[in-house]
């Protein structure tokens, strides 16, 4: 710690300021933490890192009020920091419960290792154990120390700022949604604090002839109003438009142990976000000896209470290396079953559940430990991925004749009452709508396949934003009511409504989020033909069960997939898969006139795939990549902007006969041109340096020197008439600067000025307190 430093921290008023950053620094860590709650679901270890952190400042404040050097703060703290740590986590094997042994620190591996797991296999928000609770509150502890190495030892609070805005960022970039205006709120206010009372130490007012201190002055305030300015528009622009703009992978229950960034499957519901990003990544590819390209089933979701689809959990089995994890498809003796072979290779998915086509009979060539669900025949890994996986699935698939299932009843004895159940608050219009559009319908197919051609006709449009402007982003009652209301949204109002609705009729039915039919990519050849699957192909739809028959999909989505039909038997039409294209199906007398009989009858702009067709998203994708760079250009011209603002603030105050405004303006501008300023030299010292190392102009140096010697130690008051003369010293120091340095300095120091975050210090200032004491 220097002489000066020691100086500052025997004055009464810094000593509180060095204390209200302390406790600013403490008010913005805990406002960026604040967000992780949306991860982590808050608990002991919340007290635990409030103890940690705030004990680790506490310590390294009250090093500095004793005038001890910097170092021994930061010694201080890391003291402080393990003690805590130990006293929390270690006390077994700690001595007096807080002196770590050997055998503390030796369980520091294991607890980071739980935490790992933790992570991995967590649904968020995650309930932490001792490992990640210990891995959270170390976290914050060690990032308290760090800031506050960066706050009140280095004194920049500004790059502080940018830390904490970003690991307050890092959830929401995690798990997709909205910013937390609140936090953000809080944490830009503690920030703003921050710089104000920083920037207040480092420039104090001279005091009056009276000895009492002077009123805060415009002069004293400008340079925290630009700065503050410059910290606003940087949080608006990354909050409002940057933070959209980023990829957001959706929610995981595992993690892949391969590595690497890719797109992931949501099991929750929440493809909103997925669906909305900008950018379409291959996913997959398909090569399958199907007559169409299949639609691949990834999570199955049964359990509704409301508000939330819960993906289903039942018991598993290993996949054996002959892969024939599942029983062969049981169907009445007179439904005919179809053998098809499907060959994935996975690109950038990085997900726990492998897609398959339905009904799956055997997976062959994972690399790994996968695990079947028979009740569901759904795959998973509980610590791969399926990242780089190659695998062939045989699939069973039930091929009956119209007039055989419409002969079939739905549900069954056997069959889960979860598959039935509703809350006892649905609204009334979800009831009402389902009978009304079914009313003439006889069996229960008759009934799904109108209400499936009611959600494909034209009283219903496909859009990703619709849902979002009228704020019901989601898949509950409310939601479903609202959508059949609006009549506009994506696979998941259609799906829930869908399945809400079937419910309300007594009929089964639950929810598959998977993946479309890729689109075609080469001719057909030997093995069959290979189709494309990309991220923007991420699907819901829902499944009703058929005695007889097993779970059969509908495809309700407005102008996507390929909608459920079956050939009739009596007329030799080959009999149709669910969910496969049938041109030639007869489609029931009591199904609604209106409704079309293909996806690109219902949507014009639709473009054709290898199974359907699949609306062309990404028609407007160009306007967030062209607002992206427009952001980002107008966040690198933020520096630059911040520092006009202050410069001609600076050289107003000078205009107007303020030397120390002058001297501090010549001050910034050595800064940005990379030249140091040391608050140890006064200001003849360093008036002296500049003009003989650095070739500023002597008159012009001089004369500001001169200016701030008589206003720091003679207390000359603000004279008007000399305030040209000042902003012209200025402009010739600047001028002349400039002219010695390097063509990419001189772009730097307008650009990106070094003075926004290295202040030149106040030598002034310190040199009036030495001398009034």
């Amino acid at each position: 710690m220097s002489a000066a430093d020691l100086t500052v921290l025997r004055s009464p008023r810094r000593r509180r300021d060095a204390t209200l950053l302390t406790v600013g620094l403490f008010a913005a860590i805990a406002a960026a933490m604040l967000p992780v709650f949306s991860v982590i679901a808050p608990g002991a270890w919340v007290a635990g890192a409030v103890l940690v952190a705030g004990g680790a400042l506490g310590a390294g404040l009250i090093v500095r009020l004793s005038r001890l050097p910097a170092v021994l703060a930061s010694v201080a703290e890391l003291v402080v920091w393990i003690v805590l740590l130990t006293a929390i986590f270690g006390r077994t094997t700690a001595i007096l419960l807080v002196i770590p042994t050997p055998s503390t620190f030796a369980s520091v591996p294991g607890l980071i290792a739980q935490a790992s797991a933790e992570i991995r296999d967590g649904v968020a928000p995650v309930p932490p154990d001792e490992g990640l609770a210990f891995l959270l509150v170390a976290a914050i502890g060690a990032l308290a120390i760090v800031l506050d190495h960066v706050v009140l030892t280095a004194r920049m609070p500004l790059l502080a700022g940018v830390g904490l805005v970003a690991v307050s960022l890092i959830p929401t970039i995690a798990i997709p949604s909205d910013v937390d205006i609140a936090s953000f709120v809080l944490l830009a206010a503690a920030l703003l604090f921050l710089l104000r009372i920083d920037t207040r130490a480092r420039a104090a007012a001279p005091p009056r002839r009276d000895g009492r201190s002077p009123d805060p002055s415009p002069r004293r305030l400008f340079g925290v109003s630009a700065t503050a300015l410059g910290v606003a528009a940087v949080a608006v622009i990354v909050a409002v438009v940057a933070t959209p703009l980023l990829p957001q992978p959706g929610l995981r229950f595992a993690s892949g142990g391969t590595g690497g960034l890719g797109t992931t499957i949501n099991p929750n519901l929440e493809l909103g976000n997925d669906l909305r990003q900008p950018r379409d990544v291959e996913v997959l590819t398909v090569r399958t000896t199907g007559p169409t390209a299949p639609y691949l089933r990834a999570v199955t979701l049964s359990r509704f209470d409301g508000a939330v689809w819960q993906p289903d959990s039942f018991d598993t089995v290993a996949v054996p290396p002959s892969g024939a994890v599942f029983d062969r498809v049981g169907v009445d003796g007179d439904i005919t079953l179809a053998d098809w072979t499907t060959t994935v290779t996975v690109d950038q998915l990085d997900s726990p559940w492998l897609p398959v086509p339905y009904p799956a009979s055997t997976v062959t060539g994972l690399n790994g430990d996968w695990l079947g669900m028979p009740q569901n025949r759904t795959v998973v890994t509980r610590a791969g991925s399926t990242r780089e996986q190659v695998y062939e699935v045989q699939a069973n698939v039930p091929r009956p004749t119209l007039e055989q299932i419409r002969s079939k009843t739905v549900g069954g004895t056997d069959l889960d009452p979860a598959l039935t159940a509703l809350p006892a608050d649905v609204p009334a219009v979800i009831g009402d709508t389902a009978r009304e559009v079914t009313a003439n319908a006889q069996t229960p197919y008759d009934k799904l396949v109108t209400l499936q051609n009611w959600f494909r006709s034209s009283q219903f449009r496909y859009s990703l934003d619709a849902p979002v402007d009228a704020g019901f982003d989601g898949a509950g009652l409310d939601a479903v009511a609202q959508f059949l209301q609006v009549r506009a949204g994506y696979c998941v109002h259609y799906a829930s409504a869908f399945a809400v609705m079937a419910r309300t009729l007594g009929i089964p039915a639950r929810i598959v989020i998977g993946y479309l039919p890729g689109t075609a990519s080469s001719l057909p050849q030997q093995g069959g033909t290979e189709y494309t699957v990309t991220s923007s192909q991420l699907h819901s739809w829902p499944e009703v069960y058929f005695e007889g028959i097993g779970w059969v999909p509908f495809e309700p989505t407005n102008s996507l997939g390929v909608p459920t039909n079956f050939a009739s038997g009596s007329t030799g039409g080959n009999n149709t898969a669910p969910n496969t294209p049938n041109q030639d199906a007869e489609t029931p007398a009591d199904q609604p006139s209106t409704a079309p009989s293909t996806a690109t009858e219902n949507d014009p702009g639709a473009q054709t795939t290898g199974g359907g067709s699949v609306t062309a998203r990404q028609s407007t994708a160009w306007v967030a990549p062209v607002l992206g760079v427009l952001a980002l250009l107008l966040l690198a011209g933020v520096p630059a902007a911040v520092r006009m603002v202050l410069r001609r603030r600076r050289l107003a105050a000078a205009r107007a006969g303020d030397p120390v405004a002058a001297w501090t303006a010549m001050l910034e501008d050595v800064v940005d041109l990379g030249i140091p300023v040391s608050s140890a030299l006064s200001p003849r010292a360093f008036a002296a340096l500049l003009v003989e190392e650095q070739g500023a102009p002597a008159d012009d140096v001089d004369l500001l020197r001169d200016a701030v010697e008589r206003v720091s130690y003679a207390g000359d008051s603000l004279d008007p008439a000399r305030g040209p003369a000042l902003v012209s010293a200025v402009a010739g120091v600047r001028a002349a600067l400039e002219g010695r340095a390097t063509a990419l300095r001189r772009v730097l120091a307008r650009a990106y000025p070094r003075s926004l975050v290295v202040r030149p210090g106040a030598v002034g200032a310190v040199e009036r307190e030495s001398v009034s004491r």
